[in-house]
């Protein structure tokens, strides 16, 4: 199943509605029932439920919504490191002993077709990092090392793109900043439960830049898989319904390649195999109204 939220415009019912993609419709379950108004809320709820919704619920064509994030703010956002070996060779680090996470704030997220901007502060180094997105959908802690026992508290997976602005990374070691600009954290174009991945460590993974192939790497390539972070985190601190994991970027970011960094007029394009695409324009920083 492809979880989705999406904004179905102005009229009733205006705003952000959550529900499911079937073929070429979504299932709009806010519109049987408005108690279920945020991914979140339909992640918590009893499938019972969801399913009595659903019986009712319209069908709009997908063509007249616009996809929004998944989850537009999620409790916590949270990425891991150089987790591909060809990625630390031209990042020029060394292997990590141990995984290496950071926060990307909530503020950051955008949705597909949202633009990208270029800091009007920071406009010479702004890089993309393909991903792949991995969503809670149980409150947990301690989780062990397995795969079943990981898959049982996963929502499901969508795709990151996770925007970094590498000047600024140099001057900070947590990197919390310049992982954060305003649109920095893409994320779509839904969430696909774990029943139609399969292994979520067999995927490939492309994103290109106005179609250029910049990223061309496989899942089963991580250094840390997926099942190994959600132990570790989990070890540390209790994750929640709506927590966002991003788990690592393969090689061909623009770092230390002039030329290939983003500018204004580029589209990302990141391909994820059994999840889709997600893209996003990438424009200069508006203007902000003086205040």
């Amino acid at each position: 199943m492809k979880l989705a939220t999406f904004d179905v415009g102005a009229g009733a019912g205006a705003g952000q509605h959550v529900g499911f993609v079937d073929g070429d419709a979504v299932v709009d379950l806010t519109a049987a029932d408005p108690t279920l108004d945020t991914m979140i809320e339909l992640l918590t709820r009893d499938p019972r439920q969801v399913s009595a919704a659903a019986n009712s619920a319209p069908r709009l064509p997908l063509s007249q919504v616009k996809l929004c994030a998944p989850v537009p703010r999620p409790p916590k956002f949270l990425a891991i490191g150089y987790n591909y070996a060809a990625h630390l060779e031209e990042t020029h680090m060394d292997r990590p002993t141990r995984q290496a996470w950071f926060n990307k704030q909530q503020t950051c997220v955008i949705g597909p077709g949202d633009p990208i901007w270029i800091p009007a502060i920071a406009p010479d180094e702004v890089d993309y990092e393909g991903e792949l997105g991995l969503v809670i959908g149980k409150r947990c802690k301690d989780v062990p090392n397995e795969k079943k026992a990981v898959l049982d508290v996963v929502a499901g997976f969508t795709i990151i793109d996770d925007v970094s602005v590498r000047d600024w990374q140099t001057l900070e070691p947590g990197m919390v900043v310049s992982k954060s600009f305003d649109t920095h954290g893409p994320i779509g174009p839904w969430i696909v439960t774990p029943d139609e991945i399969g292994d979520p460590l067999d995927l490939r993974l492309r994103t290109y830049v106005s179609g250029d192939l910049r990223q061309d790497g496989h899942t089963a390539d991580m250094l840390f898989n997926l099942y190994e972070q959600v132990a570790y985190l989990s070890s540390a601190f209790t994750l929640e319904v709506g927590d966002v994991l991003a788990t690592g970027t393969p090689s061909g970011i623009a770092w230390h390649r002039p030329g290939m960094y983003l500018k204004a007029g580029d589209t990302v394009r990141i391909e994820i195999e059994k999840i889709g695409t997600l893209e996003n324009p990438v424009i200069d920083e508006p203007r902000q109204p003086s205040r």
